[in-house]
C-alpha cells in the first residue's frame, strides 16, 4: 500500500494536467463579423470562403458568425458594437475606417489618383504605417478590399456640374469627406444612413435622386433598380477594410493570430479581384438594364473638379481629419511614380 499511493497520486496528477490541456486545446473562439455586404454576393460569398478557411485551418477552433447586408446597422452602429464587445471584426468602407484611423483616407480623396496603378502604388507604401494606426485605435488590420470606382447616378440626366448642383444628392450622414466636397463644390446634399438610401429612392416623394457608389454596389444593393443615368467619369477609387478589434484578437494563442491576419490578407486580396472584375461587368449590365452613362468632363470642368478637390483637401487638413504628413507624403509618392519612365511590354 505504502508503494501504491504515489503511483495513483501521480496517476491523478497526470490525468488532471492531460484534461486541462486538452480543454485547452479545444477552446473554441467565436468571431462575431458584420458587413454592409448583402448576402448572396460575390463579395459575400469571398467572406463566407474565408471563414471556412479559418475554420478547418484552426481544426474548428476558431470560428465566423457573420451579420451580412446591415443586420447590425451602419458602420457608426457596427463599430459602437465591436468598442462595446457586442462584435469582433467588420467589412468597413471608407466612411468606417474614418472613424478608426481617418487619415487612411487619403487614398479615396477624389480626383487624386489618376488610374489604379497609382492608388495600388501609393498604398502599398502608406500601408504600413496604416496599419499602425490602426493598431493605435486598438484594431488590427487584416485585410485592404476596395469597393471600386465611385459613380454619381440619377434619375434624371446629369450633362454638366451645374446640373449636378441642381439635384437632391446624398450624403452618407456624417461623412467629413464628402461634407468638405459639397461645401467645396456649392452642393447642398441630403445627409442619410446608407441603410436608408434605397426606402426613399424608391419612395414617390423621396428626399434624394442621385447618388454615388461603385457600379458593383448600385448593382448588389438594388438601387439601380430606382436610378436610369450614370456618370462616364469616375470620382475615385474607394477603399475598405477587414478589421478586428484588439479586445477580441489579442487573446486569441498566437497560432489563431496568425491565422487570422494570414488568411485576412488573402480575403482582401481576392476580394480587390473580385471588385476590379465585377465592377467592369457592372457597367454592361447596368447599360443593360436600362441605365445611361453620359457626361464626359471637357477641360474647363477637369480644372473646376480639381480647384473643388484642393479647396477640400485644405479643409480636411485644416480640421485634422487627414494628416498633413500623410497629405504631403501621397502627392510625393505620386510624383515619384509619374516620373518613372514607361516600360513597353
Amino acid at each position: 500500500m505504502v508503494l501504491r499511493l504515489p503511483v495513483l497520486l501521480i496517476s491523478f496528477i497526470l490525468s488532471s494536467i492531460l484534461l486541462i490541456q486538452s480543454a485547452n486545446a479545444k477552446e473554441q473562439y467565436t468571431f462575431k463579423f458584420a458587413t454592409l455586404v448583402p448576402a448572396d454576393t460575390a463579395w459575400m460569398k469571398e467572406i463566407d470562403r474565408w471563414a471556412e478557411e479559418v475554420y478547418q485551418k484552426s481544426n474548428g477552433r476558431l470560428k465566423f458568425k457573420i451579420y451580412p447586408g446591415g443586420v447590425m446597422g451602419d458602420e457608426p452602429d457596427v463599430l459602437r458594437k465591436m468598442r462595446s464587445r457586442q462584435l469582433q471584426g467588420a467589412f468597413f468602407t471608407g466612411y468606417g475606417i474614418g472613424r478608426i484611423y481617418s487619415s487612411a483616407r487619403v487614398l479615396e480623396m477624389p480626383f487624386l489618383f489618376q488610374n489604379i496603378d497609382e492608388s495600388d502604388f501609393v498604398r502599398d507604401k502608406l500601408m504600413p504605417e496604416i496599419e499602425a494606426g490602426f493598431r493605435n485605435k486598438g484594431f488590427e488590420l487584416l485585410g485592404w478590399p476596395e469597393i471600386g470606382t465611385i459613380h454619381f447616378f440619377s434619375k434624371q440626366p446629369i450633362r454638366s456640374l451645374e446640373e449636378l448642383k441642381g439635384k437632391h444628392i446624398w450624403l452618407w450622414q456624417g461623412d467629413p469627406v464628402g461634407e468638405a466636397f459639397a461645401e467645396a463644390a456649392g452642393v447642398s446634399p441630403v445627409p442619410l444612413s446608407i441603410i436608408d438610401v434605397y426606402t426613399q429612392l424608391s419612395a414617390r416623394h423621396g428626399s434624394i435622386d442621385t447618388v454615388y457608389n461603385s457600379t458593383f454596389g448600385v448593382l448588389t444593393m438594388q438601387w439601380y433598380t430606382k436610378l436610369s443615368y450614370a456618370t462616364n467619369v469616375s470620382m475615385t477609387n474607394a477603399i475598405g477594410s477587414l478589421v478586428v478589434s484588439h479586445s477580441f484578437y489579442n487573446k486569441l494563442p498566437k497560432d489563431l493570430k496568425q491565422l487570422l491576419k494570414s488568411s485576412g490578407v488573402k480575403a482582401g486580396k481576392n476580394i480587390n479581384d473580385i471588385t476590379r472584375k465585377d465592377n467592369k461587368e457592372s457597367i454592361t449590365l447596368l447599360k443593360d438594364s436600362g441605365i445611361e452613362f453620359m457626361w464626359d468632363w471637357n477641360e474647363q470642368e477637369i480644372k473646376e473638379m480639381l480647384a473643388i478637390r484642393d479647396t477640400a483637401a485644405a479643409e480636411l487638413i485644416k480640421s485634422g481629419y487627414i494628416s498633413k504628413d500623410i497629405f504631403d507624403k501621397t502627392r510625393s509618392l505620386l510624383d515619384e511614380f509619374r516620373s518613372k519612365p514607361e516600360t513597353s511590354e
